[in-house]
């Protein structure tokens, strides 16, 4: 039976056979727009792992250069263990597990010296290595409160596990014009070859206000009017190198067990 374009029927019928066009439009898009989001969020992680590990980026397709020297791993806090099970250790999201009571530990106030709460059981490291296959560095991501703001970062520890390679932070809203000083290669050069901990093994890195004295392997500078976002980022170091955050793994790593 024919049905009348301007009918009630007919009017219905076209009504809804364009919702579910612009439907089917809005998800496809959706989906397009994810991906892109997931792929432009796995470049900035492959970038800064790299550039953590100090390797020289000019001129060379990075994505190639992880693929060839990067191996990510997904590690166990609390046991150092790594989850051979997890099959796409790049799409892990470290601030979802991090939130999600499934995944993670409510942390007690005298544990909490990043101020971050609570932290997830897992987190993503990665070991790098050279043309020969030899190990050059394993990066470690950090991230702590620092005066307005979560402050995000790598930090590159060289094969002893404890000699700083290099750093570099990728994310805070600390106070324009003061906590730029995070992006600064000026500053952030003053962390290579600083060491994390003194002979006994307690963390002993710290961002010194008024300036580290010569020869201070453990000491970096503050920056002026930057005093709290300098705290930040030395209680982060304090609390992810410490008991409740890598120690378990550099057990299992300086071992050969992972």
């Amino acid at each position: 039976m024919a049905i009348k374009k301007d009918s009630f029927v007919g009017t219905m019928i076209f009504t809804v056979t364009l919702c579910l066009l612009c439907s089917f439009m809005i998800t496809g898009t959706a989906e397009i727009l994810k991906e892109r989001k997931l792929v432009k969020k796995r470049d900035e992680l492959m970038r800064n792992v790299l550039i953590a590990a100090d390797v020289d980026l000019n001129g060379q397709d990075f994505r190639a250069l992880f693929k060839k020297d990067v191996k990510p791993l997904l590690v166990s806090l609390d046991s150092g263990d790594v989850d051979t099970s997890a099959e796409n250790v790049m799409d892990f999201d470290p601030r979802m597990a991090s939130i999600n009571p499934e995944t993670s530990i409510k942390l007690e106030k005298k544990q909490d010296k990043a101020k971050i709460k609570t932290r997830a059981n897992q987190v993503r490291v990665f070991k790098v290595f050279n043309d020969k296959g030899e190990l050059t560095s394993v990066v470690l991501p950090i991230y702590g409160k620092g005066l307005w703001s979560m402050v995000y970062g790598f930090v590159a520890l060289k094969p002893d596990l404890n000699t700083i390679e290099n750093v570099v932070f990728y994310e805070h809203g600390e106070t324009p014009g003061i906590g730029d000083f995070l992006n600064d290669t000026e500053w952030t050069k003053q962390w290579h070859n600083k060491q994390i901990f003194d002979e006994k093994g307690k963390v002993s890195f710290k961002v010194v206000k008024g300036g580290a004295k010569e020869g201070d392997i453990h000491g970096i500078d503050a920056v002026s009017g930057a005093t709290m976002t300098g705290r930040g980022v030395q209680r982060s170091i304090q609390f992810w190198f410490g008991s409740d955050g890598f120690e378990a793994f550099f057990k299992k790593l300086k071992a050969s067990e992972v």
